[in-house]
C-alpha cells in the first residue's frame, strides 16, 4: 500500500504533468492565432480576392472601427523601375467599356471613345491634394485602355473633389482612390477588363487598377474608376492592370499618411481602413 507520502508526490507529479499538457495547449492555440493572422495577411496580399467584395477595398457596407494608435511600419525606399510588356502591343487598338448595373458615382460619367486608342507614348497628370501634389506619368504601352479611361474622366472633373477612402500599411502597403462616395464600392457607370501578363509583379511607385475579379455573369474584367498607389510592399498577384507612375515626392507625401494609420474599418479583410490622415483631391489635370 503506497503511504500518505507516496500518494502526495503521486498528485505533485500528475498535477505537474497536467499543467504542462495546458501549457502546450495554450502554446498551440497561441500559434494557431499567428498563422491565422498570417494567413489573413496572405489573402489581403495575395489574393483571395483581398479586395473583398466589390471594389477593390470593399462595398461600403463595412462599419467604422474605432480608431487605432498609429503603429510604427516599415516602408521600402527604393522605387521600383515600371514593367515593360512581354510583347508590344499593337497601336492604335480598341477597348470594350460595358455599362454597369451601378451606374455612375458622379451623374453625368460618360464612358470614352472605344476605338483607335493609342498604345505608345505617356501622359503627365497631376493630383492637387490637401496633402500636396502628386505628379503622375501615365503609360499607354502598358494599358492604352486604362489610360485612355482614366484621362477620360479627368476631362470630365471625375476625380475633383474625391477622397481616399482606404489605406494599408501591414502586407500590402497602397493607398485607394477613385471613389466619389468615399466608400469603395463607387464606379464611373461602366467596367473594362484587365490589361495584365502573367510575369507582372508590383513595387513602391506602381499606379494600379482596383477590381472586384471577374464578372460572375459575363466572366469580364471589373475595372471602373477606383486605383491604388503602391508606396512599399506588395505581393500581390498579376491582376491589377498597372498603368503608370507616382513621382518620388508624392509618394514621401502618402508615407506620412501611411505613418498616421488608419481607423481598421476593412479589416479583417480586405484589411486596412480610412486614413487618420486624411487625402482629398482638389484636382486632377492632364498635360
Amino acid at each position: 500500500m503506497p503511504t500518505n507520502v507516496q500518494r502526495r508526490e503521486q498528485a505533485k507529479r500528475k498535477l505537474e504533468r497536467q499543467l504542462v499538457r495546458r501549457a502546450e495547449r495554450a502554446k498551440r492555440r497561441r500559434v494557431l492565432a499567428v498563422v491565422v493572422t498570417a494567413a489573413l495577411v496572405v489573402a489581403v496580399a495575395g489574393g483571395a480576392y483581398f479586395l473583398a467584395t466589390a471594389d477593390f477595398g470593399g462595398d461600403g457596407d463595412n462599419a467604422a472601427a474605432s480608431s487605432t494608435p498609429p503603429q510604427p511600419i516599415q516602408i521600402p525606399t527604393e522605387v521600383k523601375a515600371l514593367p515593360q510588356r512581354p510583347t508590344p502591343l499593337a497601336d492604335p487598338v480598341s477597348c470594350e467599356y460595358r455599362t454597369s448595373a451601378e451606374g455612375a458615382a458622379k451623374e453625368g460619367t460618360k464612358a470614352p471613345e472605344a476605338t483607335g486608342v493609342p498604345s505608345t507614348g505617356t501622359v503627365a497628370a497631376t493630383v492637387k491634394a490637401n496633402i500636396g501634389e502628386l505628379q503622375l506619368t501615365l503609360d499607354r504601352s502598358l494599358a492604352p485602355c486604362t489610360v485612355n479611361s482614366f484621362v477620360s474622366l479627368v476631362k470630365q472633373g471625375y476625380y475633383d473633389g474625391t477622397t481616399c477612402h482606404r489605406i494599408g500599411t501591414e502586407g500590402l502597403q497602397m493607398l485607394q482612390c477613385g471613389d466619389p462616395t468615399g466608400t469603395g464600392s463607387g464606379g464611373p457607370g461602366y467596367a473594362f477588363d484587365n490589361e495584365t501578363w502573367p510575369e507582372l509583379t508590383y513595387g513602391r511607385g506602381y499606379l494600379a487598377m482596383a477590381n472586384a475579379g471577374q464578372d460572375k455573369e459575363t466572366q469580364k474584367g471589373t475595372n471602373g474608376s477606383q486605383f491604388f498607389i503602391v508606396y512599399g510592399d506588395a505581393q500581390l498577384p498579376a491582376d491589377y492592370t498597372v498603368f503608370g507612375s507616382v513621382d518620388e515626392a508624392g509618394l514621401k507625401l502618402i508615407d506620412e499618411v501611411a505613418r498616421a494609420g488608419h481607423d481598421g474599418s476593412f479589416d479583417p479583410a480586405p484589411g486596412g481602413g480610412k486614413p487618420n490622415k486624411e487625402v482629398k483631391f482638389e484636382t486632377v489635370t492632364t498635360a
